[in-house]
């Protein structure tokens, strides 16, 4: 079995509390299962705030960039921030996706597929709901924005959380997972997707 084609590149995908509270998983599912990305694992688990920081500080680098970005997001829509050290308001931010994260269970999933890491984000869209593109996860069934989140002082809730590069989600799949709850396994829609000839169509 040759691991190293592109149809075995695999992402992690959260369905979050938000996800889960409006009832949201089959939708969410069948999104990403319609392109053709197999699914190979799935759990619900109830993560606590020690979890959810573990998650997302898997990147050393993960406070500065994020901080940062989250500053010139500030900028660029002419608002003042309230600081100007990233890692702070990286800070704050986590202390926020801490507490959403951790309010009840949420659903991981693996993927895997071709592009599986792009094919994802893109049925995804962006982080935030209201400019996400309609027809995307987030588009279509979030109302909420960065400015009432941040009116409420609280993590904006975009009901899935997805690995945003291979080399993030292999970080994230072996956190949220152990290789043994990881299925290989073939579907009969491969053939269609992979296989160089399609043979044994016609009868």
């Amino acid at each position: 079995m040759n691991k190293t084609h592109a149809k075995y590149e695999r992402t992690l995908v959260i369905i979050k509390p938000d996800g889960i509270q409006r009832s949201l998983i089959g939708e969410v599912i069948k999104r990403y299962e319609r392109t053709g990305l197999k699914l190979v694992g799935i759990k619900m688990v109830v993560p606590t705030q020690e979890m959810v920081e573990a998650h997302y500080t898997l990147d050393p680098e993960w406070k500065k960039k994020t901080g940062e970005k989250n500053l010139q997001a500030y900028r660029d829509k002419g608002l003042t921030p309230p600081h100007d050290d990233p890692i702070k308001q990286s800070d704050m931010i986590l202390m926020k996706l801490k507490k959403y994260f951790a309010s009840g269970p949420v659903i991981a999933m693996v993927w895997q597929g071709a592009h599986a890491v792009s094919i994802v984000r893109k049925i995804t869209g962006g982080t935030e709901p209201m400019l996400s593109d309609v027809g995307t996860i987030r588009g279509d069934y979030v109302i909420d924005s960065y400015k009432v989140a941040d009116d409420d002082v609280r993590a904006i809730r975009n009901i899935v959380h997805a690995s945003g590069t291979i080399a993030e989600a292999k970080l994230e799949i072996d956190y949220w997972f152990k290789k043994e709850e990881l299925v290989d396994y073939r579907l009969l829609v491969d053939a269609m997707l992979y296989d160089t000839d399609i043979d044994d169509i016609l009868e």
